[in-house]
């Protein structure tokens, strides 16, 4: 399996790094894996819905 860093993942779905490493300690992005401290995300990862965002919210209260 190929793997990208929080960096490269970053680019590629146009959010920051950090934000991308809340989604890995948060469990939301399948298939992450930490190797000494580095995060090491699946290349086929789809970006998860963030919750922030109206489309976010309108989700999280259809799955209630």
């Amino acid at each position: 399996m190929d793997y990208m860093t929080l960096k490269e993942t970053s680019e590629k779905w146009g959010v920051s790094s950090r934000q991308i490493n809340y989604y890995c300690t948060d469990g939301r992005i399948p298939g992450t894996v930490k190797m000494a401290g580095v995060w090491l995300i699946p290349k086929e990862a789809e970006k998860p819905v963030d919750m922030r965002t109206k489309q976010g919210r309108e989700l999280k209260h259809e799955t209630i």
